[in-house]
């Protein structure tokens, strides 16, 4: 067990979309992860509507992996599962919840450094900043943290990365601020904790090409998902200044 107190609870969660390429080799490596951390820690991937095995394979290994819950559930989205994902840990009383994506473009053996600094800060998340997932990416990434910036006068290094480790009481507090089945939940969450200056730990991390499968957003849908992130900052912005009356 790994620098862990007795009754500290890890909770792992992860959304997964048509992930039958990696969803085994994912599940197993961050099982063991999980599985450090006693009894009561838990993986918890939640099947979003998957149109592939997915959710077939997910039952199966949860039956020879102590620690994994699968979860299925309606196509919402990356960004309202997440949400989903956070409530869930929450309620089921997990004192750190992590965060991490089901593509395999992850490492497990990153996350230690992480937990070892769990009680100095609110968060602890990652940063890719050296994506090997191809210039689109790349790209998408600078253009987000220039558009937070201009909008919410904050640097955030990476808003959106897929690799956070954050302390209950801090999704306590900042949680309910996201709107129910929003796109962008982990850049919210980044700009909330920062706009309240928050003591966030940004950590550069490996992000591998993705493993295997298709990635299911495409240029296509980042441009709308993009233009439709730019009207809600500027909502969330309104209620952030009314918020601080």
């Amino acid at each position: 067990m790994q620098d862990r107190d007795k009754n500290e609870s890890l909770y792992i969660v992860m959304p997964a979309y048509n992930e039958e390429a990696n969803i085994e080799t994912v599940a197993n490596e961050w099982h063991e992860v999980a599985v450090q951390f006693g009894t009561d820690s838990r993986l918890v991937i939640f099947n979003d509507g998957s149109r592939d095995n997915t959710w077939a394979k997910l039952i199966e290994l949860e039956k020879v992996l102590p620690n994994l819950i699968a979860v299925n559930k309606e196509n919402s989205g990356h960004g309202a599962t997440l949400r989903i994902a956070y409530e869930y840990a929450l309620k089921e009383g997990a004192d750190y919840i992590f965060q991490t994506d089901s593509d395999g473009q992850t490492l497990p053996g990153e996350f230690l450094s992480f937990w070892h600094q769990r009680n100095n800060f609110v968060a602890v998340i990652g940063h890719r900043n050296h994506r090997q997932d191809g210039f689109s990416r790349k790209f998408v990434t600078k253009v987000l943290k220039w558009v937070v910036f201009l909008i919410f006068r904050v640097r955030i290094p990476d808003a959106n990365t897929p690799f956070r480790l954050m302390q209950r009481a801090t999704l306590e507090r900042y949680l309910p601020r996201v709107p129910e089945g929003y796109n962008l939940t982990n850049v919210l969450l980044s700009v909330l904790m920062a706009d309240a200056a928050e003591n966030v730990l940004y950590v550069p991390i490996t992000f591998r090409p993705r493993q295997g499968g298709k990635n299911s957003i495409n240029m296509k849908r980042i441009f709308k998902i993009g233009l439709q992130a730019l009207r809600d900052f500027r909502v969330i912005k309104k209620e952030m200044k009314q918020g601080k009356r």
